[in-house]
C-alpha cells in the first residue's frame, strides 16, 4: 500500500503491473454514448458529472509531483479528484468528450494530449500516469526520459479499483484524498445493497457487447441485487451477445445505451431493432450510460445509483 508522497517517483516505477486479468475491454474502453433510451420503461439520467466543480485548494506537499500527466481517461477521472489543479500538466484528450467522458466539462479546463511522446514531454512532467494499453513506444520513450511513469491496470472488482484510487492519490501526494473518495463510493455501494432473490440482468451496449463474469460491472451489477445473465448467452469475460439468443430467451431486466444516438450511419442496429419493444411485458429496458461502462473510480458512484434505481423500478412494476 502506498502511503505517503515521499520517495513518490521509485514507488511510481514500482506500479508498473499488467494490471487484471484479461485485457479484452481495451479496445471498446471509449465508446460511448449520449442521451437517454427513449423506449426505457424508466428515465433515467445520463451520468451526472461527480468531479467537483471547483476543487478544493490545499498545499501541495514538497516532495509531491508538481506537473502530471495523465493518459487514460480513466486515470484521468481519479486525478482530478484527488490532486491539486495546479499539479495536473494535462489530461487525455478522451475525457473532454461529454460521449466518452463523465468529468467532460471538468476535463476541458485543462491542456491535454493524444499520448505521443512528442507532446508529453513538452508539458515538462514529473509523473506520467499511464495505462497498461498505453503505446509501448510512449512508454520507453519517457523512460529513456528519465520521467516516471506509473501504469494502471483494467480493475476487475470494485476492491481493485479502491486500491487504484488510493495508490494514485498517495502518488500525488495526498493520499487522505484518496481515503475519502474511497469512502463515497463505499457509501454509495451500500446504500444499495439489496435483499430478495437477484433481478436476472444483461448490460447489452453497442453492437451487442455486454461484459460478463470476472468484470468491474459483474461485480456491480451483483452488488445491486441484479443477476448478470452474461454467462447464459455464451459470454465469459467480455463478449457479444447474438439478437437471436437474446430474444429466444430475454432476461428480466435489459441495460442497453441508447440506440438513436450518433449521426445515421453511426446508430446502433442491434439496439434499435423493433423486436426488443415487443418484448415489453417479458423484460424491462432501462438505460445505462456507457460512460459508466469502462471505468471504476468516481464513476462507481453513479453506476451504482443507475443500477439501484433500475432494479427497483423493475420490482415495483412486478
Amino acid at each position: 500500500m502506498l502511503n505517503g508522497p515521499r520517495n513518490w517517483k521509485r514507488r511510481a516505477a514500482a506500479s508498473q503491473t499488467g494490471g487484471g486479468r484479461r485485457l479484452a475491454a481495451a479496445g471498446v474502453a471509449l465508446l460511448g454514448l449520449a442521451v437517454g433510451l427513449p423506449f426505457a420503461v424508466m428515465g433515467l439520467d445520463v451520468a451526472r458529472n461527480d468531479a467537483p466543480s471547483e476543487p478544493a485548494s490545499a498545499p501541495v506537499p514538497p516532495q509531491a509531483p508538481r506537473r502530471i500527466v495523465s493518459l487514460n481517461p480513466c486515470l484521468d477521472a481519479i486525478l482530478l479528484h484527488v490532486a491539486e489543479p495546479g499539479q495536473i500538466a494535462a489530461l487525455s484528450h478522451y475525457s473532454r468528450d461529454p460521449a466518452s467522458s463523465t468529468v467532460a466539462d471538468l476535463a476541458r479546463r485543462f491542456p491535454f494530449t493524444y499520448a505521443t511522446a512528442e507532446e508529453v514531454l513538452m508539458q515538462k512532467p514529473d509523473l506520467v500516469l499511464a495505462s497498461v494499453h498505453t503505446a509501448p513506444a510512449t512508454r520507453r520513450a519517457l523512460e529513456r526520459m528519465s520521467i516516471p511513469v506509473s501504469a494502471f491496470g483494467v480493475p476487475n472488482t470494485v476492491e481493485e479499483s479502491l486500491r487504484q484510487i488510493r495508490d494514485i492519490a498517495a502518488l500525488v501526494g495526498h493520499p487522505e484524498r484518496g481515503e475519502e473518495l474511497a469512502r463515497r463510493i463505499n457509501a454509495a455501494l451500500a446504500s444499495i445493497h439489496a435483499t430478495g432473490k437477484p433481478i436476472p440482468a444483461l448490460i447489452l451496449q453497442p453492437d451487442g457487447f455486454s461484459p460478463g463474469t470476472g468484470t468491474l460491472q459483474d461485480d456491480l451489477l451483483s452488488r445491486a441485487g441484479l443477476a448478470n445473465q452474461a454467462p447464459r448467452y455464451g459470454v465469459d469475460f467480455w463478449g457479444i451477445v447474438p439478437l437471436e439468443r437474446l430474444v429466444a430467451n430475454p432476461p428480466r431486466l435489459l441495460l442497453t445505451g441508447d440506440p438513436h444516438a450518433g449521426t445515421p450511419a453511426a446508430r446502433d442496429r442491434l439496439l434499435g431493432h423493433p423486436v426488443l419493444q415487443r418484448l415489453e411485458g417479458r423484460m424491462a429496458l432501462a438505460y445505462y450510460p456507457p460512460q459508466l461502462l469502462y471505468c471504476g473510480g468516481p464513476s462507481l458512484i453513479e453506476a451504482a445509483r443507475s443500477l439501484s434505481a433500475a432494479r427497483k423500478a423493475v420490482e415495483s412494476a412486478s
